[in-house]
């Protein structure tokens, strides 16, 4: 069982730095306009087909997130609590990126992450409120990528 957590947060750290390393090699969202090619099999791997927020492609964020909400869903909390600290590292490091883009979505759902990450660190985690927190996190992710 920790190889597949291993397995699928080293897919999903790659995929996070290839979307981050494209953004800030471009300086723009990682998405691509309709009709267009993705120039290489990494960007093409995480493109979406759904149109990106105001702050880019949220996608490796909210991947993690569901992932969290996953292992809640089955119980293991304390898997739950190792997982959340690759989205909180994500999100710091993506900061100085995506905050210019939208400053007010930036702050709407760096609370949700910050409720989420509370839920599932308290001292005695209650199940229920970590899926509430996350339930809230990923339906914030969907209301700022337009999907919501």
């Amino acid at each position: 069982m920790n190889n597949v957590h291993t397995t699928s947060r080293h897919a999903t750290l790659s995929a996070l730095l290839a979307v981050m390393t494209l953004t800030l090699a471009t300086g723009c969202s990682p998405s691509a306009p309709q009709g267009s090619k993705q120039g290489s099999a990494a960007a093409s791997s995480t493109a979406v087909a759904t149109p990106a927020s105001a702050l880019g492609d949220l996608t490796p964020f909210r991947s993690i997130a569901a992932d969290v909400a996953a292992i809640v869903d089955r119980g293991d909390l304390a898997g739950a609590k190792q997982r959340i600290k690759d989205l909180e590292v994500a999100w710091d490091s993506a900061e100085a990126g995506l905050k210019p883009r939208a400053a007010d979505d930036w702050h709407r759902l760096d609370g949700a992450i910050d409720r989420a990450l509370k839920a599932v660190r308290a001292d005695t985690p209650s199940v229920d409120d970590c899926k509430a927190a996350l339930g809230n996190l990923l339906r914030t992710f969907d209301a700022l990528s337009g999907k919501g």
